[in-house]
């Protein structure tokens, strides 16, 4: 009994150890991300962000950051520790170690007589035959009894002195560590133990395994439905304009799931009212439009209308159950964006290549959604392919505001940027009206927002020149530059409900083919990802090269620095297609502010391969960037440039490209994507 006790008494011991072994690293590290948490805000510090509560540090905003599912779980499991660590201890004090001295009230190296005269004094105060009650029994026999066997026994005493027990060396014992009543398999208690041991061996394993099956097999690694990404891989065309993006991206599951209420019904007619504008209507048959628009799912008729009240900003109409759905709609949004543009880009062609047109519609929509600018705003006006799109996400800008600053030769964003801080102040507060605060939160957005810069390399590693079927490296530095200094930072998005990161999408393509033949997601948030990334790239490039390894080491260490710096390095091969010059575009979207886009000309070459040792060259000294070009190569750039704006700026001429669409199903649509924001060097 003594044994099963002892086994019972460990069994929190077991427990303590098995939960602290992965709690306190896991403490250890969540402690240490957060004492390394860089002080410096990097979200937007304007007026308007302020109101929209996304980034108060009040109390209760404070206590919902804290309130996530695996600090509270972390706080109780602590919580469960402390409770242990207190049993624990109350049971070692319980347990009492044999010291017959102790027992019988004297000293250690009491005479026999003072150890006969003890024993006696306590007989008569625990002899079963003087005190009837058991427990006095027990501790008579337990007890007071070996107690002064130990003591007054020659050999007793000797195992006492020499093993601390009156009864010699004591064998090893094994046990379990479980409580008392899954020990005791008599009766009742055997089935405890059998239905324990089934739990936690057989059930428990088995319940994970089927959650993580039965999720797996409906979702993906980035919490995207596999009936999403079969949808968008069916309806995604090489000719997707992108006025059209918007009805490949409703047909998510996920947006299917939306619940449908019969009390929506009006709502949502006065909401489409408000947007009807920006639906895309055939305003020459409205009746017939708006018959097949409401014939749709319902659900893909209310995913639509609640991300047009969302770009428009209508979304304070909405009833309290729609803005529940509005908020899963556009909480969602990022997520099905990010999927639909990996289906754009991913291989599709005989040369492995993806799709540019619906590449960059994806993008100008994803940049609409986090900034709440209607579509139509994209028209191109003026001298600005982009429309007023970008304006309208600075803050206190609305319509009357921009045909007063168009009236000033401001056209693009661009030349707003550029304008010296007291001429853009003097042109907001006489011609916009604006006051000092206003104009204060104008320039805190601007100095938030990107410039980017790209140096782009290609060619054939070891050789002098691109051959057909060579295995061609292309090596990009991007560089993400902010007037406030910042490199990692939050976009200006107040009238996105949740925080969003700034993402950056590299696109090496051919405007022509419309064929992206490399692409790459960038992101300015994770240095450290960012510097492993870029040291692991360098050192095996170098070390191909067959550099020593001083050479290799100055080149990381040159690469960490430029990371550290605020540059990403973007690397990826692909094969040399046939002989001839190719005119590729590199592309670096952001996701989420308009006007921020790059776009870089480079030209390569590529000779037909020969038996011999000769090797053809890249254009005149290897890979360009067409700011280097002649005058001649810019002004026919700059032509076809002209043809490549926003969808948005024309929806009638799907009409006329009908005519077109047998070649564009070859993917040989004519390149006709905005230039957002453009830099042409």
């Amino acid at each position: 009994m003594g044994a099963s006790e002892e086994n019972s008494g460990l069994f929190p011991i077991f427990i303590l150890t098995m939960m602290a072994l992965p709690l306190v690293p896991y403490t250890i590290m969540k402690l240490c991300r957060a004492a390394t948490k860089k002080a410096k805000s990097i979200n937007c510090q304007c007026a308007v962000c302020s109101r929209s509560g996304k980034y108060r540090k009040s109390i209760f905003k404070k206590i919902s950051n804290f309130s996530t599912w695996s600090n509270l779980t972390l706080v109780l499991l602590w919580i469960i520790m402390g409770v242990l660590v207190y049993y624990i201890k109350s049971i070692n004090r319980d347990i009492q170690v044999f010291e017959p001295f102790s027992i019988l009230g004297l000293q250690p190296g009491a005479t026999d007589s003072e150890i006969k005269k003890a024993y006696r004094r306590l007989s008569v105060q625990y002899h079963p035959d003087k005190n009837p009650d058991p427990d006095a029994h027990k501790y008579f026999v337990e007890s007071i009894a070996k107690a002064y066997q130990a003591l007054t026994d020659p050999i007793s005493r000797e195992n006492f002195e020499k093993y601390g027990h009156p009864d010699g060396r004591q064998g090893f014992q094994m046990g379990i560590a479980l409580p008392q009543f899954l020990l005791n398999i008599e009766g009742a208690s055997g089935g405890i133990l059998l239905l324990w041991i089934v739990g936690v061996c057989i059930l428990l394993p088995l319940v994970v395994a089927v959650v993580y099956l039965s999720k797996s097999s409906k979702y993906t690694g980035n919490n995207v439905m596999h009936q999403t990404l079969s949808a968008y891989y069916y309806f995604m065309k090489p000719s997707l304009a992108p006025s059209k993006v918007m009805d490949v991206l409703i047909k998510a599951a996920e947006y299917m799931e939306i619940p449908i209420r019969r009390s929506d019904g009006e709502p949502l007619q006065k909401l489409y009212m408000l947007v009807r504008s920006e639906l895309n209507l055939d305003l020459k048959n409205i009746k017939q439009e708006q018959a097949k628009f409401w014939k749709q799912h319902p659900a893909l008729v209310k995913t639509e209308l609640l991300i047009q009240a969302h770009l428009t900003r209508e979304t304070t109409t909405l009833t309290p159950e729609l803005q529940n759905d509005y908020k899963r709609v556009v909480e969602l949004a990022p997520r099905l964006i990010d999927e639909l543009m990996k289906m754009a880009v991913i291989p599709r062609t005989s040369q492995g290549h993806g799709w540019l047109r619906p590449a960059v519609g994806v993008v100008e929509l994803s940049q609409c959604i986090i900034q709440a600018v209607p579509l139509s705003a994209r028209k191109a006006t003026g001298g600005s392919t982009e429309g007023n799109a970008p304006f309208f996400q600075l803050p206190h800008f609305n319509e009357a505001v921009m045909k007063k600053i168009a009236r000033k030769k401001v056209k693009s964003l661009q030349e707003f940027r550029d304008m010296k801080t007291e001429d853009r102040a003097e042109l907001l507060s006489q011609i916009g009206g604006f006051s000092a605060a206003e104009i204060q939160d104008v320039e805190s957005v601007l100095n938030m927002m990107p410039s980017i810069t790209v140096e782009v390399t290609i060619g054939t590693e070891g050789e002098e020149g691109i051959q057909e079927g060579d295995i061609v490296t292309m090596q990009a530095w991007v560089t993400l530059k902010r007037a406030n200094g910042l490199t990692r930072a939050l976009p200006h998005a107040p009238y996105f409900p949740f925080h969003k990161e700034e993402n950056w999408w590299f696109l090496l393509a051919d405007q022509n083919s419309n064929n992206v033949w490399l692409s790459q997601k960038v992101s300015f948030m994770d240095e450290a990802s960012a510097v492993t990334a870029a040291s692991k790239a360098i050192e095996e490039t170098m070390e191909g090269s067959g550099a020593n390894p001083k050479e290799t080491s100055k080149a990381v260490r040159e690469a960490v620095d430029k990371v550290k710096g605020g540059s990403r390095l973007v690397m990826g091969k692909f094969q040399a297609p046939a002989e001839g010059n190719y005119n590729l575009t590199c592309y670096l979207l952001c996701d989420s502010w308009l006007g921020c886009d790059k776009k870089t000309g480079v030209k390569v070459k590529v000779v037909k391969r020969t038996r011999a040792g000769t090797r053809g060259g890249v254009t005149d000294e290897g890979p360009v960037l067409e700011d280097g070009a002649d005058e001649e190569e810019e002004i026919e750039e700059e032509e076809y440039d002209e043809d490549y704006e926003s969808e948005y700026s024309e929806d009638e001429e799907d009409d006329k490209q009908k005519t077109k669409k047998d070649n564009r199903a070859n993917g040989k649509a004519p390149a006709s994507s905005s230039d957002s924001g453009s830099d042409e060097e």
